[in-house]
Order: C-alpha cells, then sequence, then structure tokens
C-alpha cells in the first residue's frame, strides 16, 4: 500500500502534504495531489521526487475515477459537500478513504456499506471536528481513570489570526473554507445548561455570545456551535447536566456578524436579480427603506439601530458594501455575494500568521473536592501557506495514514477519532510539532 490520493491543496493542505512527503522514502509512498489549481498542487509538491501534481475536476466523473481506481488510499481536502463524490467512488473501487469534515447523515448511510466491504472511511480529521475529539477524548479518559465523576463539559476552538492588524477592524481572516465561515451557525444551536435543553435559533446566535479568557489573549467571545449534544455519547457524557461547544473569535466580530446576518447578507435561498449588473451600493439600497435627503449607509445604519459612525457600521464600511463597484456575479444569492466580498477582503498574506486557540473546561467531583481542569491549545502558523489550521488538520491525517499502512489501525466501516489506540499516540506526536495542552486543575466552589 504505498499510492496515497490527495485531493484538494487549497488553504489546509500544506502541512498535510509536507508530513505525506517527508515520510514517503521511508514507507515507499508515492504522493498524488490533485486540485483544480495545478499550480497551487505542484507549489505543494515542490518537486519532491516521491510526489505528483495533477489537475483534476472532482465532477469529472471519469477523471475522477481514474485517479481513485489506482490509489490504494484516498484523502480528500475538498469542501464538505464534495466528500460524497469522492466517497461513492471509493466504495465502488474498494478504496479506504480520510476526509477531514463533519460526516453527514450520507456518508453515515455509506458506513455499513464500507464495513460490509472491510473498507475504511475515517471522517472528522480536521480541528473542529478533528483534534478537539482526540484532546477532549484524552483529558476525559485521564480523569475517570483517576476515578473523577464528570459534572460539566464545555469546549471552545477557535480559527484566528496571531497579530491583529488595525488596518482590518474585524480582527479576520480566512484559513479554512469560506463557504463554511459565511454559513456558520445556520439553524437552531442547542446545548445543555443544568439539565436543560438551551436553543438558540441563528437570528438570536451571534448576539448571546459568551467571554472565554485564554492564557496569554485575554479574553475572546463566542458563539455557541448549532449542536452541542451531537457528541455526548462518543464523550461517554449521556448524563452530564452542562454540555457546551463554541467557536472563539476575537471582541467585536460577533456583534458586526449579528448585523450582516440581521440585513439578510447571509441567506444562501435566493437568487439577487441582476446580480452581475448591480453595485454594492445598490444591493445595500435594495435593503434599505426610502428616506428623502438620507444616503444608504446612513438608511442602513438606521436599520441596525447603529449611528453611522459606529464600530459595526465602520466594519461594514471596511467591506465594501458601500462602494459603487459592481459585483459581477450572476444569478447569485446574499451569501455567495458576501462570500466573494470577503475573498477579497480576508485573504491571508503570504508573510502573515494565523493562530489556532482551544480550549477544555471540565469540571469533575474527585475525593469530595469539586474541581476544574482546563486544557489550552495556542498555536501559531509559519506563514501564509504553513498555517496553523493545515498543521493541526494535517497532522492527523497524516499520522493516521501512517497507522493504517502499519495496520495499527484495523477497525473498518465508518469512524470518528474518538479511538484511544489512535488519538493518544497521535498527541504525543504531535507535540513534537509544538502542537500541545497546557493543563490546568484548580479548586472550584
Amino acid at each position: 500500500m504505498n499510492r496515497v490520493l490527495i485531493i484538494g491543496s487549497g488553504r489546509s493542505s500544506a502541512a498535510l502534504i509536507q508530513y505525506m512527503l517527508n515520510h514517503a522514502e521511508a514507507y515507499k509512498w508515492n504522493i498524488m495531489v490533485a486540485d483544480t489549481n495545478l499550480e497551487s498542487a505542484k507549489q505543494k509538491i515542490n518537486g519532491h521526487p516521491r510526489g505528483q501534481a495533477t489537475w483534476l475536476d472532482v465532477m469529472k466523473t471519469n477523471d475522477k475515477k481514474d485517479l481513485i481506481s489506482r490509489a490504494d488510499l484516498v484523502i480528500t481536502l475538498l469542501p464538505a459537500h464534495l466528500h460524497l463524490e469522492v466517497a461513492y467512488d471509493c466504495i465502488k473501487l474498494n478504496k479506504p478513504v480520510i476526509t477531514s469534515s463533519y460526516v453527514t447523515k450520507e456518508m453515515y448511510r455509506l458506513g455499513d456499506e464500507a464495513r460490509d466491504k472491510e473498507l475504511l472511511f475515517m471522517g472528522e480529521m480536521g480541528l473542529d471536528p478533528g483534534l478537539d475529539h482526540m484532546s477532549a477524548k484524552n483529558e476525559l479518559d485521564e480523569l475517570r481513570a483517576e476515578g473523577a465523576k464528570i459534572l460539566s463539559f464545555k469546549s471552545y476552538t477557535g480559527g484566528l489570526i496571531a497579530e491583529k492588524n488595525k488596518e482590518n477592524p474585524w480582527d479576520y481572516k480566512f484559513t479554512w473554507n469560506p463557504r463554511n465561515v459565511v454559513l456558520a451557525g445556520q439553524g437552531t444551536a442547542q446545548y445543555l445548561e443544568n439539565n436543560r435543553l438551551k436553543f438558540i435559533p441563528y437570528s438570536n446566535l451571534f448576539q448571546q455570545t459568551q467571554t472565554v479568557e485564554i492564557d496569554g489573549l485575554g479574553n475572546l467571545e463566542a458563539y455557541i456551535n448549532r449542536d452541542s449534544l451531537l457528541y455526548r455519547e462518543f464523550y461517554g457524557l449521556q448524563n452530564i447536566p452542562n454540555v457546551l461547544k463554541g467557536t472563539l473569535r476575537y471582541p467585536g466580530f460577533c456583534e458586526a456578524w449579528n448585523a450582516l446576518i440581521q440585513l439578510g447578507l447571509t441567506d444562501g435561498d435566493f437568487p439577487v436579480l441582476n446580480s452581475d449588473e448591480i453595485t454594492y451600493h445598490e444591493w445595500m439600497d435594495a435593503y434599505s427603506s426610502k428616506e428623502e435627503g438620507n444616503s444608504v449607509k446612513e438608511r442602513v445604519a438606521k436599520l441596525l439601530g447603529e449611528h453611522v459612525e459606529s464600530p459595526i457600521m465602520n466594519k461594514l464600511t471596511w467591506l465594501g458594501l458601500f462602494r459603487k463597484k459592481k459585483i459581477n456575479l450572476p444569478n447569485a444569492t446574499p451569501a455567495l455575494i458576501l462570500e466573494h466580498l470577503l475573498l477579497e477582503k480576508w485573504q491571508l498574506d503570504a508573510d502573515e500568521k494565523d493562530l489556532v486557540v482551544m480550549k477544555h473546561e471540565i469540571d469533575y467531583l474527585l475525593d469530595g473536592a469539586k474541581k476544574r481542569r482546563t486544557a489550552t491549545l495556542t498555536l501559531s502558523g509559519e506563514d501564509g501557506i504553513y498555517t496553523a489550521m493545515s498543521k493541526i488538520i494535517g497532522l492527523p491525517i497524516g499520522i493516521f495514514a501512517k497507522y493504517f499502512v502499519e495496520k495499527k489501525i484495523t477497525v473498518k466501516g465508518l469512524h470518528v477519532p474518538v479511538m484511544r489506540e489512535f488519538y493518544k499516540p497521535a498527541l504525543e506526536e504531535m507535540e513534537q510539532y509544538g502542537v500541545a495542552f497546557k493543563k490546568k486543575d484548580e479548586f472550584i466552589d
């Protein structure tokens, strides 16, 4: 088993490709990197003798099948909605596959078929989901081994920029799939508080934030993930009264993002008429009521209950929402228009560094004393290519691929990385690359 196909050479791929190439000679791997952006794939291969770059559009069925048929292991870093396109072919062609995104209901339906064919489908090998699974399970299992009774579990994750840029009032840039950022939080968030289910609809999600203190960074803000209860069974938290997962941002981000939601700019359900002909200014004009003597910006500010020069309005202005520049996207939804605009404004420059932050807070009872364990990770990237995000996504996938080839992982069917035989040594190896959690236990009332 020495032919590895990696589909996708985008933002999150650099560290994985580098890890696989660094181990390619020892394991006799031949690494094929396929992407619609051939230059990006070539750049990541960087002339390595055991690497090869090729062009691939996953919607080109015959091309996709041809590449998959020649692989022993398939790794997909595609956007989540495209994983199925790869998974169906892997089933037909009897190929194991590793993906980085959430396992969807459709993917779960393939799990039985994969098991029947003695194939491994490994999902959720990213940051969140992914490293959050491994690190949370590690802490929970460790506490339980000491005899602790778990009382509360809270976990927060954020992909941020390492150094705030005064020219960017949002203090945010893309380090992962832009589409997922724009659509984040849609639906109704749910979590458990004092044994009571709590729900937050999308319309209120970015208004009901929490403050989370991170050592060395100060206070960040967190909005609640759509389904904090999805992994109670995996984590062994079925009878725990408090379960919550959240996404971290720098202060001020959430209230400004809420303004975009209230305006309707994250709506992906309808096309904007003549979106290729109108300007951003005209687009905003369509959302605001007509008032004589007031500019579009003033009317939008009034609609949001903001002063025209408020921090929120300054963020919207900085994005370019009031420019008299054509959108130039035919039949585009508001969400797509917003994504297109953000891609222009939130690109991580080559010399910029990103920052990944993760914090678990676990309250527990041990020997009659109530305590809290915090496990915190802060990791900065090297530059705009070899980011912290790509390292945290790429290393677990690479390590898992290595274990799979060595037959240290023998499970079949569909799985996520909560098995101790993988996450324990994987976390130890990741520490060699700087992915290390700082732990602290303290008494609480």
